[in-house]
């Protein structure tokens, strides 16, 4: 399938998503049905390798699908790009991918990978893992869970060197992990991030990698990009694709919608300002994004590893998306008044989903430091750029 194809196949599905994000919220979880589109029209495996039987679209293409599908719910767009997290595989032996890949053609995968499971050697060959994860997003339509871990040698993790213990990501089928339904919350109601637990689970070694150390087996232009890099343009387009929708119900209520004295915001000067700086932010923030993928895309073309700043710009590009969509998704929510609290409002979803979002580790101060800090090329952990 060609990555235009798979957009296309975006925008043909999004009126649909978007007439059942009620039904999504309510379920806490995107409908099986619905799922089973999504995951035929590849939007669970963007980034695989054709090889192994994925999509192989391009990052521009790739933010484009979660913009895409967050617009239409961002429920739904959350819990496609998460199941994304098929691509961890690439980072396997091509054999051990495809196998785990082919189990369920369509499906996604799933999983958390900070190390905060256990690792047990079990013979040579093998580990026994135990853990409780939290924020499996899109848990029940996951066919295999990919679980971050640390390597433990008696009571104490194993260590690679002085700093850094044994941190693997582990697979997991979804047969030896328990869902446990935990996820009730404000925002992103219909993602299913629940808890998900394994105990005493037996992974072959072959099963474990680590992708944010080690170089992918593929030669793919991609994979030129660090595992951050690639990982921040999905990031990237959930917020863009949340506070799109956002402005846009806005912009159609501006034209009815009064608060106080009959005049409807469109005819108001706060709402012709407001609309002006919120549409310029956010369009801004989307060029700045396509700005710093098409120049890293462009040196992986050449054959190329990216430089510190290029993998710090596609970093900075997701931070801001996220920072930019908070304030216009804020803006408009305030100027739209009492209307918007209710539940039918897609304002108030987006709302609730954009803050939701913003929570992720991903977009947390921490990970913003780090990124200032390879940009002014002062010494940080740069593994997480």
């Amino acid at each position: 399938m060609t990555s235009t194809a798979v957009l296309d196949d975006a925008r043909r599905l999004a009126p649909l998503i978007s007439e059942r994000a009620a039904e999504t919220e309510a379920a806490r979880c995107v409908p099986e049905d619905l799922a089973a589109l999504l995951g035929a029209a590849g939007f669970f495996r963007l980034y695989v390798p054709a090889t192994l039987g994925g999509r192989e679209v391009d990052p521009f293409t790739a933010f484009q699908v979660v913009e895409t599908l967050a617009a239409a719910d961002g429920s739904t767009g959350w819990t496609s790009f998460i199941l994304n997290t098929s691509f961890f595989t690439s980072w396997l032996d091509p054999g051990v991918a495809k196998e785990l890949l082919s189990t369920e053609p369509d499906s996604g995968m799933a999983g958390l990978f900070a190390p905060i499971g256990r690792a047990v050697p079990d013979g040579d060959t093998a580990f026994r893992v135990t853990g409780r994860w939290p924020f499996n997003s899109g848990s029940p339509h996951a066919s295999w869970f990919c679980q971050g871990v640390l390597v433990f040698d008696g009571d104490k993790p194993r260590m690679l060197s002085e700093q850094m213990p044994d941190w693997r990501f582990v697979f997991i089928p979804a047969a030896d992990s328990e869902i446990l339904d935990t996820w009730h919350v404000a925002g992103l109601r219909g993602t299913a991030s629940n808890d998900v637990t394994s105990t005493e689970a037996l992974v072959p070694e072959e099963r474990t990698t680590n992708p944010v150390f080690r170089p992918a087996p593929h030669d793919g232009t991609l994979f030129r990009w660090s595992f951050f890099g690639i990982l921040s343009t999905l990031m990237a387009g959930f917020p863009m694709g949340v506070a799109r929708r956002a402005l846009d119900e806005f912009t159609t209520l501006a034209s009815t919608k009064s608060r106080g004295g009959g005049v409807a915001l469109a005819d108001t000067d706060a709402g012709a300002i407001a609309i002006v700086r919120a549409e310029a932010s956010l369009r801004a923030a989307r060029a700045y994004i396509f700005d710093v993928i098409g120049d890293a895309w462009d040196t992986a073309l050449r054959g190329d590893g990216l430089s510190p700043a290029q993998r710090a710009g596609l970093r900075m590009g997701a931070h801001n998306a996220m920072r930019v969509g908070l304030d216009v998704t804020n803006t408009v929510f305030a100027m739209a008044g009492g209307g918007a609290l209710y539940d039918d409002s897609p304002l108030q979803r987006c709302w609730r989903d954009i803050h939701a979002g913003s929570h992720h580790i991903f977009f947390s101060d921490d990970h913003v430091l780090k990124t200032g800090r390879v940009w002014l090329g002062r010494p940080t952990d740069d593994w997480l750029v």
